[in-house]
Parts: C-alpha cells; sequence; structure tokens
C-alpha cells in the first residue's frame, strides 16, 4: 500500500512478577463495569470553535480517511488473491547491474481471476540474499486501480531473491481502518493507589464514562488527561502505578475476521522467476562524500543491510572505534523517551561505550527510569518509557510520569544535549487520533526546545515492523505503518534526524517487535553518525 509518499504484546507480558491483577481489591468499593455503562452523564458544553491544533488534527485525519476508502466486503472470493494476482518484471534483461532499478507491475485480480478495479492492498516488498546477510525493502506505487509499480533499487551484486507479500487486501485495511477508530474499550487501564498500609486498585483510562467522581489528571496545560474511578478513602494524589490488560473485544464482523487468520495475512505474490542475478558491470563504486547530518532528507528506501550493517542511500555514515566513540560521547547527555524498543538502546550501548555504566535509581520492574553514566567524561545516558497510552500487564510507576513533550520542555537544550524519541506500538490500539494528537504535541514542544537551545540534536527512531499474524486488530504492522506515514509528513519541515527502522527491520527481515542486537547495533551507529 502506497500512501502519498513503505506481536500481539505476548513477548512483553512474560515472566513480570508484578502483573495487572484479574480483579481489583476492595471491589465492593469499585462501580461494576454495567454500572459505568449505565450511568453516562450528559453534560451540555458550550461550543467553542475548534483551535488550530484541532483544525490540523482534522485535517490530517480527512486525508488519511480519503486514503483509506471504505471498500465493500461480501465474500472472500472477491477479494484481493495474491496466488491469483500477477506479477510482470519490466524491461527484463539477461544482464542485471549494480545500482540499476528493478520495476515490477503487479495486477491485483480476486479469487475468482477478476482483476480488481481499485487499489488499496497492504503490500510489502523486499529482496534479500541471505547467504551475503543483505536485503532491502522496495518501493510500492499504487495507481488507485488494481496496478501497482514496484520498484527495487539493485544495491549489491549476486543472487538477489524478490519477494512482495500481499500482508492484507484492501478489503482488508479498510475494515482494519474503521475498527481502529471505533473507540478505546481494547485496552482496560487499572490504577493501584496507596494510602499507608491500604492499597485499592480502580478503573483507569484515556476515557472513562461515569457519573461517579473521577480523579482527573492533566499534563501538558491539559492537553493530555488521564481518569482514574476515585476510590473511597483515598485522595486522587494516592495513585502509584498503572497497568493494564487487553479486553476481549473487537470491532471487526465475523466475516471479517476471515481476512486475518495466518492463512491470508503476508502472502507470497511473486512466481517465477523468483531470482535475479546482479552484476558489477564494471562500474565504478558509488563513493558517498556527504557525512550523514540531522536534517537529512530520507529517501525511499532509506538503505539497504550488507554482511549484516546498515547501510544508507544518501550519506556516509561514521564508523567509529570505541576510543572515538567515547571521545564524542564526552560531555553529552543523551536523553531517550519512548519504548520498550529504544529501551534496549540502553542494554546495547555499554557494548560500544564500554565506560558506560548502569546507575541505580531504586526503581523497580522493566519500565523504570534506565540511567547510564560515565562520571569521568561526564556522559548521561538516560531511558525514560513515554506516558499514558503504555501497555503492560506489569505495574508501573507514574510517581514521576511525563509525557514526552513534557519531558522536553524540562530541558534548556545545548549543543551537549542529545533527544531521541520513538512512539507508535502503544498507540495501535487506540484510535489514530490520539498518536495524531501526541506527534503534533511532541512537534511543539521540540519547536520550543530549538528556541532556547537552537544547537541541541533531536533525533526520531521510527517505530520497527513486528510479528505478523498476532493480534492484528489491535497491534498490526497496518497500524504501524500508517503512524510511521504520519509522523513523517508531520515532522518533515523541523531539523531532526531520522532513523528509519521501519525500513531497517523490513530490510533485514526482522518480524519481530524486539528485534536482535544485529539490528540495535545498526541503530546505534546510524545515532553516532548524526552526533559525532
Amino acid at each position: 500500500m502506497a500512501l502519498s509518499s513503505s506481536i500481539s504484546f505476548h513477548s512483553w507480558n512474560t515472566s513480570m512478577k508484578s502483573s495487572c491483577p484479574e480483579r481489583p481489591m476492595n471491589q465492593s468499593r469499585i462501580p461494576t463495569e454495567t454500572k459505568l455503562r449505565e450511568e453516562i452523564p450528559k453534560v451540555t458544553r458550550p461550543v467553542k470553535s475548534p483551535t488550530e491544533k484541532e483544525l490540523r488534527i482534522r485535517e490530517i485525519l480527512e486525508k488519511l480517511n480519503q486514503q483509506i476508502p471504505p471498500r465493500p466486503f461480501t465474500h472472500l472470493n472477491t477479494t484481493t488473491s495474491a496466488k491469483e494476482s500477477r506479477a510482470t518484471i519490466l524491461n527484463p534483461r539477461g544482464k542485471y547491474c549494480k545500482g540499476d532499478q528493478l520495476d515490477i507491475l503487479i495486477e491485483a485480480r480476486d479469487y475468482l481471476r477478476n482483476k480488481k478495479e481499485y487499489g488499496g492492498d497492504f503490500l510489502r516488498a523486499r529482496m534479500s540474499s541471505p547467504a551475503l546477510k543483505a536485503g532491502a525493502s522496495g518501493k510500492v506505487t499504487d495507481f488507485n486501480n488494481g496496478t501497482y509499480l514496484v520498484s527495487f533499487t539493485l544495491f549489491w551484486e549476486g543472487q538477489v531473491a524478490l519477494s512482495i507479500l500481499l500482508i492484507h487486501p484492501s478489503e482488508g485495511v479498510s475494515a482494519l481502518w474503521r475498527a481502529r477508530n471505533q473507540g478505546y474499550d481494547r485496552i482496560a487501564f487499572k490504577g493501584k493507589f496507596v494510602n499507608g498500609t491500604s492499597q485499592v486498585l480502580a478503573e483507569c483510562g484515556l476515557t472513562l464514562n461515569s457519573s461517579n467522581e473521577l480523579c482527573k489528571y492533566l499534563y501538558s496545560g491539559g492537553e493530555e488527561v488521564f481518569y482514574c474511578m476515585k476510590p473511597q478513602h483515598m485522595p486522587c494524589e494516592a495513585l502509584t502505578h498503572v497497568c493494564t490488560k487487553q479486553q476481549a473485544v473487537s470491532f471487526l464482523t465475523d466475516k471479517e475476521k476471515v481476512l486475518f487468520q495466518k492463512s491470508n495475512i503476508g502472502v507470497e505474490i511473486m512466481k517465477n522467476p523468483k531470482y535475479i542475478s546482479v552484476s558489477q558491470c564494471n562500474k565504478s563504486e558509488e563513493n558517498r562524500t556527504e557525512k550523514c547530518q540531522i536534517g537529512t532528507e530520507i529517501p525511499t528506501p532509506s538503505g539497504y543491510t550488507f554482511r549484516g550493517r546498515w547501510i544508507t542511500a544518501q550519506c556516509k555514515q561514521s564508523l567509529l572505534n570505541s576510543s572515538q566513540i567515547n571521545d564524542c560521547l564526552k560531555g553529552k547527555l543523551i536523553y531517550l523517551l519512548g519504548d520498550s524498543t529504544l529501551r534496549q538502546w540502553i542494554n546495547y550501548f555499554p557494548k560500544v561505550a564500554k565506560t558506560l555504566k548502569p546507575f541505580d535509581l531504586h526503581g523497580t520492574g522493566l519500565y523504570k527510569k534506565h540511567v547510564l553514566l560515565d562520571a569521568d567524561r561526564h556522559t548521561l545516558v538516560e531511558w525514560k518509557k513515554h506516558s499514558h497510552p503504555f501497555i503492560t500487564v506489569q505495574l508501573y510507576s507514574v510517581i514521576d510520569d511525563g509525557y514526552i513533550p513534557q519531558e522536553i520542555d524540562r530541558l534548556p537544550g545545548d549543543k551537549d544535549t542529545v533527544i531521541v524519541i520513538t512512539l507508535g506500538q502503544h498507540f495501535r490500539p487506540f484510535p489514530m487520533e490520539l498518536f495524531i494528537r501526541r506527534v503534533i504535541s511532541i512537534q511543539k514542544a521540540i519547536e520550543r526546545l530549538f528556541l532556547r537551545g537552537p544547537d541541541t540534536k533531536v533525533i526520531i527512531k521510527a517505530e520497527n515492523i513486528r510479528e505478523m499474524y498476532l493480534d492484528t486488530e489491535k497491534f498490526g504492522d497496518f497500524h504501524g505503518y500508517i503512524q510511521y506515514l504520519t509522523m513523517k509528513d508531520i515532522f518533515k519541515d523541523l531539523h531532526v534526524g531520522i532513523i528509519d527502522a521501519w525500513d531497517m527491520t523490513i530490510a533485514c527481515g526482522s518480524n519481530i517487535l524486539h528485534p536482535s542486537d544485529e539490528v540495535i547495533g545498526n541503530q546505534i551507529v546510524m545515532f553516532l553518525s548524526y552526533i559525532c
């Protein structure tokens, strides 16, 4: 699928001692779900003119709605079939040269072999040479008439395998988009309130419908709100921890769910020839001289892997030894703000900067603040999770919780301050408006940061692809892809660096939420290329 521009969380829910309880403590104090639904208040509010931010959110959503229109779905037979669709290499040659572009025309057909008359299929194109540990994504252009152009840049020589997967037909894409924007009920939040030796669990959420007394937690000047049912004999300030639980809620029809059975997700379209041979052809090696730097425009694809190393398509990376990395990081304050795919950096950093040592802040659990210090070189690396929504069965502290815009606003900023941001995975089960609102808030916070600290370096790590077949309605990559494109669009005019983890994880075939150390290492090499 080409929009105007290519896991279930079970792996986070294992080996956790402190898990979200099935039933609240002191349950009699908590209104039942039935009661909650019966007591939806009827409030008449004065009509306000929409703010500039509201208008922008509305504009982005309208644009997405136009690009993902409703598609009629009557039977699986009338949806796109990978088996019946045709892939044709345009201008086939007996000899392909490194650096050439290879174009493939896809003609989508349904199970009855009828040609599709509209686009919107979610395709993923990849070329690879496993023996060379090489891979790259392909660029997909949707002509909105049932045909697609897939373009590969032949980055390396050797035997190359071509793959074009039909992740979801356009009818499935339409169903996922409609279902996503139905509401917030897929994830339930619980808050732990502590008063002395008393502990109470209460229902919480990004929205709560109840006539009972609510605790309302306002952040960022009221732009971010989190609610909890107020327990009896407990002040709202007694909230210390939050956890979440996935609900057995679906907004897909039984007929639509057939589209998301494993056998119908990620089906190969390419028939023979699946392989081509690429030669050097006496071409001189392309020598990129421009150093990777913040603000560089990111092409599609943004690079490729070769012998396990990520090589960018547009600039020259800095390959530093341990001593050079230590010199670069001297005096740096590095703030990692986001989810656990960025927390992986904290675990990897000491492998490339061996003088960085963990500093224990006495928190508990995976999602506490993590700090690495090199006191001699005055280097700090800190990871802090983004705030609600954060999805895990493990109780996590909200005592020093901060939304990413808040965290940015707390930093003075200077030439030795570096901020890395990633978000997306935890937003996939919620309406798209929530993600758009948060990204715009982050954009505004970065603009404020640049006013007071124009030399501050800000880097955005895009989200990763993840497991293809697990809980598609909540966490599937279609949701991530829309967020990836939206994020790039909102940040395109900011002087920030982009680590294209989306393209990187497709290139290396990393279909897991938390990719291997090799992938993390490549991300950190890209990070060091931006700041050193």
